[in-house]
């Protein structure tokens, strides 16, 4: 066996003034027990980091000219990598010196394709931020355990992994093609991580591999449209036919009181946007589902055990309905969830 360290890439974007931007990549430079280079990839800062970065032995600063988002920055970098695993590691984020070589000694097993951080509260690093996050049979995703104390120290499979601080094999993420870059920002790692699991791999939490998050929770019209089309072209393009006109009950429910809440808070422009998008976009989604089905060899009724059939009312905006979804959906889920 090599006692050579592993190369890891670690990816990391820099997106307007982000005030943890220089840290974030001394702390990645200083990683223990793995050989390190930064590609820092220019999404649109508008302070002097990049080009101060850019002096620093061991970082590489891609300028793809405009904001990619977060699907489509992290895939530019990848494709710069030199490493034999990629990291994506906020620009928010501070990892901690073994953080990457905890994540490496999952990721090095052939059955692991997605070693995931404990990311946790820049105020209390002691409370998670996320890392094993849930993903409900409708398509919402959420940061799990948000607030709570991290109790846990062994690696445990889980069904996503946080984008704010993951790893994977340099080989894998190129033969998987990356993010789908039409997600711009949010929930392409909750389709990355979900693909593998189709794809008969394993995604694992490591609690110990920490990063501290600079968190903060926005509300904006654009956050919540990208976060609503996402969840929509997420669901159209992984779940089976069978498993949406099945859901279609539940489904329509919750579109809904999506509509009910968009409008009581405000953003319902941009929920109907995301419908005209969707509809523009339907030549790709439907590409993308025959790519992604051709590469699935794990049953729908496999990796679908492992949503959850319960909406955190704690942990996002939900409607008024939730509850009375919440007690339908766990009866309806066990009914249907053997035949999906």
């Amino acid at each position: 066996m090599s006692s050579e360290p592993a190369r890891v890439s670690a990816v990391v974007l820099a997106y307007r003034a982000e005030p943890w931007l220089r840290s974030c990549v001394a702390a990645l430079l200083s990683s223990e027990k793995v050989s390190v280079d930064v590609v820092l990839v220019d999404n649109g800062c508008t302070t002097d980091d990049v080009e101060v970065l850019e002096s620093t032995t061991g970082v590489t600063v891609v300028r793809p000219g405009t904001n990619l988002g977060f699907a489509g920055g992290c895939n530019v970098g990848a494709a710069a990598a030199r490493g034999d695993y990629i990291a994506l590691v906020n620009g928010d984020a501070i990892v901690e010196p073994e953080t990457l070589s905890q994540l490496v000694a999952q990721a090095v097993q052939p059955d692991v394709a997605v070693a995931g951080a404990s990311i946790r509260l820049a105020d209390d690093p002691r409370l998670i931020n996320a890392g094993d996050n849930p993903v409900h049979v409708l398509g919402l995703c959420w940061a799990g355990r948000l607030g709570q104390p991290e109790d846990r120290t062994e690696p445990a499979d889980i069904t996503v992994a946080s984008g704010a601080c993951l790893l994977l094999r340099t080989e894998l993420w190129r033969r998987m093609g990356g993010f789908d870059a039409e997600y711009f920002a949010y929930h392409e790692d909750t389709e990355l991580s979900i693909r593998a699991g189709r794809m008969g791999l394993r995604v694992v939490y490591v609690p110990d591999a920490v990063a501290v998050h600079r968190y903060e929770f926005s509300r904006n019209q654009l956050k919540y449209y990208l976060i609503e089309r996402n969840r929509l072209m997420f669901l159209a393009t992984l779940w089976s036919w069978r498993a949406l006109l099945l859901l279609s009950p539940a489904l329509l429910a919750l579109e809904v009181g999506m509509l009910a809440l968009a409008a009581r808070q405000g953003w319902l422009r941009g929920k109907l946007r995301s419908y005209r998008w969707l509809a523009g976009h339907a030549g790709h989604i439907w590409r993308r589902r025959r790519q992604l089905a051709a590469e699935r060899s794990v049953p729908n009724r496999v990796w679908m055990a492992r949503l959850t059939d319960r909406l955190d009312t704690t942990a996002i905006d939900l409607p008024a309905v939730t509850g009375v979804l919440n007690i339908v959906m766990r009866a309806y889920w066990r009914l249907i969830r053997a035949v999906v």
